[in-house]
């Protein structure tokens, strides 16, 4: 199979990140550097900068949530990187979606390539919910206004319509189907408002529930399925959209 591909299912990160660790130079092959698009197999001596690493038989499927402060990356030169999060799993595990530094929330852990590379597909509207609260009162025109969607100025991007309602004085939930840099936090920039705290607390059919920050939990058979089953199930529905798009 493709290097990319055999990365991914290595639970190491993304086929695109994999592609773009490949250019980088910190992946070998049988100790030479591999090359991209090239073939390999669990018999080839696969490393990233240095490390063996092999494609897991059983797959692992973890809810997380990460607490406020911690970066999303597993580099050593970030003090504060996920790796110190997951030093209790006995299993190499990457993420689907990040949160930044500031936000808190759920994040699904996983050693799955092809569910990571489904899950961030812009294109597959996978379902995200967020709870915020605002530095001032939430009106009813804010919220039409970030329904509607929004002008990213230095995106260069309008926002997806989106659902939003309000839970308090201040606070509101919305449920996004795309992954923009700091998304919420520049939509209400836009609308006037600051962020003062973010929680993600669902992603498609998986919730954070009572867990408390820094808590890792396997999904349960029943969520895994229909995870696996609708991500699939968007991913193949996208593609023919898009196959039905190029022909027209």
């Amino acid at each position: 199979m493709r290097i990319n591909k055999f990365l991914s299912e290595c639970g190491i990160c993304s086929r695109r990140e994999a592609d773009r660790l490949v250019q980088a130079g910190h992946v070998s092959v049988n100790g030479k550097p591999a090359l991209m698009g090239m073939d390999v197999s669990d018999a080839d001596d696969v490393c990233v900068d240095g490390r063996a690493v092999h494609r897991q038989v059983t797959k692992t499927y973890l809810r997380f949530y990460k607490p406020k402060g911690i970066v999303c990356t597993f580099e050593a030169s970030e003090p504060h990187n996920l790796r110190k999060c997951l030093e209790s799993l006995d299993v190499r595990v990457t993420y689907a979606g990040r949160l930044d530094r500031n936000s808190e929330g759920l994040m699904i852990l996983t050693d799955d390539g092809d569910l990571i590379d489904r899950m961030m597909r812009a294109r597959n509207g996978h379902e995200k919910e967020y709870e915020v609260t605002a530095d001032r009162p939430v009106t009813e025109a804010f919220l039409i206004k970030m329904q509607k969607g929004v002008y990213l100025e230095e995106l260069g991007v309008t926002t997806r319509p989106c659902r939003a309602w309000q839970t308090g004085e201040r606070s509101f939930h919305i449920v996004l189907t795309q992954g923009l840099n700091r998304q919420i936090r520049r939509m209400c920039a836009v609308c006037g408002y600051k962020v003062s705290e973010l929680k993600r607390v669902r992603i498609v059919n998986v919730l954070l529930g009572d867990m408390k920050p820094g808590e890792i939990q396997p999904l349960t058979d029943a969520e895994r399925r229909e995870l696996l089953s609708r991500t699939a199930e968007a991913d193949h529905r996208s593609a023919r959209s898009l196959h039905y798009t190029e022909q027209h």
